[in-house]
């Protein structure tokens, strides 16, 4: 049952439907890549200027942070109320814009922070609530275009190559104690989001042969491609080496493959993601892959080049679900949306960078649908706009509102009770260990005859 003030912000939300809509699909018909969400975070200034609140801008290069009131000025918790920026590169999408598309969701999360926003801002709300609440447009959850990240980080601009995992290391969560956070699902209306997850590390993987003419003297090569086969295969056997119980993946790409299909390629470059349950399991899966990449370096003659970058770390359960769930209640309560899918509580084997934030402080996590077609493929369309959008803003600002109101008492005791498996200090540590270069020189044989 909606009390005096969340009735306030659900009318407020509704009041302002049309612009929240509108922001949403402008978003998701200007997608982004991560590190690259210069218009997107400019529009989400924007609405925070708009409504009164100063921005912290440039945080992990295009990350922005819009306090509720002056930072530093309130005693308790602060919350984060987070949503993504970044796309995929899917260019057959529909609404594709520079190759781009918004086909994991990411712009639903960002309309639902501005519309929570819109709410949270109103004098009368604001007041009924304790602490801070930190609305934050992050960039870079996609771990694509890596040959870029890996530029930045050469550059020394990037750290880390998930935007959450930049903003823990530059300290943009310091003063972060609770976060809330979303995805985009197809199928249930809306869930609570609470389950463990797979983390992972990432591999740029360089291959170095000789060029020769294909026809006329391949003998004269040293086939960077035949290595990087050689892997695929190697790779493919160690997979009865990984436990059940670990959920391990590994799976990846060629993104250069040679230069013509008469010359032996003497240079090909390879994507690899490393997944598992616990980082235990994937720093084991990561060593198999690297020796199977040598050896099909050894095997062919040919040189490799070894760079892996962290990725994310395995999501963490949340012991209080109970302010989101008596939310997705009330929003039942309405009448308009009624299918709730099953609590999202058992394992997942894809990973998110949520995950970053699970390792330091409590994550309270939600889904909502509104779109159709597949997540990560090029049908994901906007089915539903209200649900998509206003239904997130809603639940964005009504869950803001139950964990920070009488003095924030669900956040605090949400935070209480909430074990970390890391600090701050702890989590840079593994990362940074796991940031590693490795190269083994080629060693082709003599030419025969020559």
């Amino acid at each position: 049952m909606l009390d005096h003030i969340e009735q306030k912000i659900c009318d407020i939300i509704d009041s302002k439907k049309d612009e929240i809509i509108d922001f949403g699909t402008d978003i998701f018909c200007h997608a982004e890549l991560g590190y690259k969400e210069v218009r997107t975070s400019g529009k989400f200034v924007e609405k925070m200027k708009k409504l009164g609140l100063d921005c912290e801008t440039g945080l992990a290069i295009t990350g922005v942070k819009s306090y509720l009131n002056e930072k530093g000025t309130t005693e308790g918790p602060t919350l984060a109320v987070i949503g993504e920026m970044d796309a995929l590169p899917i260019p057959n999408h529909p609404n594709a814009y520079n190759g781009c598309a918004h086909s994991c969701g990411h712009h639903a999360q960002l309309t639902g922070v501005v519309g929570a926003a819109m709410a949270l801002t109103d004098p009368e709300v604001k007041a009924a609530m304790g602490g801070n609440i930190c609305f934050m447009a992050v960039p870079a959850e996609e771990f694509v275009d890596i040959e870029y990240k890996n530029q930045l980080m050469k550059e020394g601009k990037l750290g880390y190559g998930g935007g959450k995992c930049e903003l823990i290391r530059i300290g943009a969560l310091d003063d972060v104690d609770i976060a809330l956070g979303h995805h985009t699902a197809v199928g249930p209306d809306f869930g609570v989001y609470n389950n463990t997850s797979n983390g992972f590390v990432n591999k740029t993987v360089t291959f170095t042969g000789r060029a020769a003419h294909a026809a006329g003297y391949p003998h004269e090569g040293v086939d960077a491609l035949n290595a990087a086969t050689a892997a695929m295969v190697n790779i493919a056997l160690q997979q009865e080496s990984f436990r059940d119980e670990d959920t391990v993946r590994v799976h990846g790409f060629i993104s250069k493959g040679g230069e013509a299909v008469n010359i032996i390629a003497d240079e090909v470059t390879m994507q690899y993601s490393v997944r598992a349950k616990t980082p235990e399991a994937y720093k084991d899966a990561s060593m198999k892959v690297d020796r199977s990449l040598k050896a099909a370096a050894m095997a062919t003659g040919c040189g490799v080049k070894i760079e892996t970058m962290a990725g994310y770390m395995s999501n963490v359960l949340n012991p209080h679900t109970e302010v989101i769930q008596s939310v997705l209640d009330d929003i039942i309560a309405e009448g308009k949306y009624t299918n709730q899918g099953d609590v999202f509580s058992g394992h997942s084997t894809g990973s998110d960078d949520f995950g970053d934030i699970a390792s330091l402080m409590p994550l309270v996590h939600f889904t909502t649908g509104g779109v159709s077609g597949t997540i990560h493929g090029p049908d994901l369309m906007i089915s539903d706009p209200y649900l998509a959008y206003v239904i997130t803003a809603k639940i964005f600002a009504l869950t803001a509102y139950r964990l920070m109101k009488n003095g924030a008492a669900a956040a605090k005791e949400n935070i209480a009770d909430y074990k970390a498996p890391m600090t701050k200090d702890e989590y840079i540590k593994f990362m940074d260990s796991m940031q590693t270069v490795e190269v083994v020189e080629p060693t082709p044989l003599p030419i025969v005859g020559k």
